[in-house]
């Protein structure tokens, strides 16, 4: 009843403060690009675990040329994890700028090597240039951006080629990129799924075939943290953070300052069992809160089918706020942040509960698709369970853009924003960015054995907008972990740098901002992981603005 009730009246007067000219507006719309890409997951008769979680996807300006580019985690041959041939290649595609992209794969050396599952993008060793984390079944790699185009493989001389001490080696579906301790230096939390191996893959009969197993035939494994020596290296700090002391069965794991203490905290969804959230005490140590914050489990109290999140405000408080997607009759949990060390479910006060309750979704992400100043979410859906199942189950299915109608009230767009004008597929994971330069967030998604779909945004309407592309110097480069505050017409909007979005992908692409009908910025507040503070007045709208970190 709290919940309810405190979603109630913020949505009223969250409404109450929009400008007559300026009521939640047109629908968004988006039209499909085909990539080319096919997403291999070498899906048999044994029906292997890995196959149906494969699918990470990342858009990052790989070449410092100012448009994003698109890279694909791809499978291997089950169950050798061969990458045999160039079908199952990972791939790199170049942007030229209009959306149009060339295959780099080859020259970048990107192929891989192994069950490729997910992809984290961050600029770990401050140079300038992105690089790549890109988890896998038994084997993750650490992918170092040299500036010509090309990328070497630096894992082992990084550090990252250790398996655990008590479980081996791990099947990793991604991780995200965090300055734990502030030191201007970025960590790597490392999502961690199922201890698994294909010699002791359970037979789970649906219909008389083999299907997909329950994740309750498995048991967790621990996630890893990393913590950047500032040379290149890391430092395996798991056991000494207390991360290690919760294995888990991780498919997500998404970075805000929830308590807004200066400190990245982490929030990671599980499978079948309670998420965590890992509240960070400085000096790079955490502890686990998901009970204490109340986003263990939704409100019901049973068990859910966990899959990727997102963390961010929402609702234009202040404070990231926490959604996350699961299967069929589980609904898509969204947790508002009271400010107060807890969440509060909002679910049904969004309408979420009523409009998610036959979906199945996987990679989730907050953005403001139609630039009117309120955050939506994009969900890439299909069900984790093989064909086999089709007719008891929906198993492909269209995705859905929730449109924010002002604070949490959401409105499902599936035909109405476009995605019912391709087959319904076995969507996995989600990356977002503006593609073709023209000021609205699109998006990239792969699916199960089928073409990746590029889907770029054509809202209607003539609403501003502004993106921030950040470089710290004191902090890390990317900025990750700043907090930015908007202000443009009296309205004020929040939110922060991070590349961890969704299932199994990454974005890292500039921070954007719908300004609805505002084309200037009355002023912009930066607050750096270092601590400085940095405020811009009277910032024009429509473009990217390149901000420094200031020297103190």
């Amino acid at each position: 009843m709290r919940a309810a009730a405190a979603a109630v009246l913020f949505t009223a007067i969250a409404l109450l403060a929009w400008p007559e000219d300026e009521a939640p507006g047109s629908p968004i719309r988006f039209s499909c690009r085909r990539t080319g890409f096919l997403l291999e997951n070498c899906e048999t008769e044994m029906k292997y675990a890995p196959e149906t979680m494969a699918g990470g996807v990342a858009v990052f300006d790989y070449d410092n040329d100012g448009d994003l580019d698109i890279f694909f985690a791809n499978g291997a041959e089950m169950p050798g994890f061969k990458k045999s041939s160039p079908k199952y290649w990972n791939r790199l595609l170049a942007n030229d700028g209009r959306g149009n992209f060339t295959d780099v794969t080859e020259r970048a050396g990107l192929a891989g090597t192994g069950y490729d599952t997910g992809v984290a993008v961050a600029d770990y060793d401050n140079d300038g240039d992105l690089d790549l984390f890109v988890g896998g079944v038994h084997r993750s790699a650490l992918y170092r951006n040299n500036g010509d185009g090309t990328f070497n493989d630096v894992t082992a001389q990084a550090g990252l080629d250790k398996p655990d001490p008590e479980y081996g080696p791990l099947w990793s579906v991604g991780g995200a990129w965090l300055d734990a301790n502030n030191d201007g230096h970025l960590d790597l939390f490392v999502t961690n799924y199922l201890s698994w191996s294909p010699e002791k893959e359970p037979e789970c009969l649906q219909n008389g075939k083999r299907d997909y197993c329950h994740p309750k035939y498995f048991k967790g494994t621990p996630n890893r943290l990393f913590l950047g020596n500032g040379d290149g290296t890391f430092t395996d700090a798991s056991a000494a953070s207390g991360i290690r002391a919760h294995p888990g069965k991780g498919m997500g794991a998404a970075i805000a300052d929830h308590d807004l203490d200066g400190l990245v905290d982490i929030f990671v969804t599980n499978d079948k069992i309670a998420n965590f959230l890992f509240h960070n005490l400085g000096n790079g140590r955490f502890r686990e809160v998901a009970f204490e914050a109340v986003v263990a489990y939704p409100e019901h109290g049973r068990d859910v089918s966990g899959m990727g999140s997102d963390f961010r405000d929402l609702d234009n408080d202040g404070l990231p706020d926490i959604v996350f997607v699961a299967l069929d009759n589980e609904t898509f949990p969204l947790f508002r942040n009271s400010g107060k060390g807890y969440f509060d479910e909002v679910t049904a006060a969004s309408g979420l509960t009523r409009l998610s309750q036959a979906m199945a979704g996987y990679s989730p992400a907050i953005y403001d698709f139609d630039n009117d100043g309120w955050k939506d979410i994009f969900v890439s859906r299909g069900h984790v369970q093989s064909p086999n199942m089709e007719g008891r189950l929906e198993i492909a299915q269209h995705n859905t853009v929730f449109r924010n109608l002002g604070g949490i009230r959401m409105q499902a767009l599936t035909g109405e924003a476009g995605f019912a004008s391709e087959p319904r597929r076995r969507h996995r994971g989600s990356a977002h960015g503006d593609l073709n330069n023209d000021g609205r967030v699109d998006i990239v998604v792969s699916a199960l054995s089928a073409p990746a779909e590029i889907w770029l945004n054509e809202s209607p309407g003539n609403r501003h907008w502004l993106a921030l592309k950040l470089t710290g110097s004191k902090s890390n480069r990317d900025g990750i972990g700043a907090r930015i505050r908007l202000t443009a017409r009296q309205r004020v909007q929040y939110n922060h740098v991070t590349t961890a979005v969704g299932y199994a992908s990454s974005s890292a692409g500039p921070v954007h901002f719908g300004l609805g009908a505002a084309a200037v910025a009355d002023e912009i507040e930066i607050r750096w992981p270092s601590g400085i503070v940095q405020r811009l007045t009277q910032v024009k709208g429509d473009r990217v603005v390149e901000v420094k970190e200031p020297a103190k």
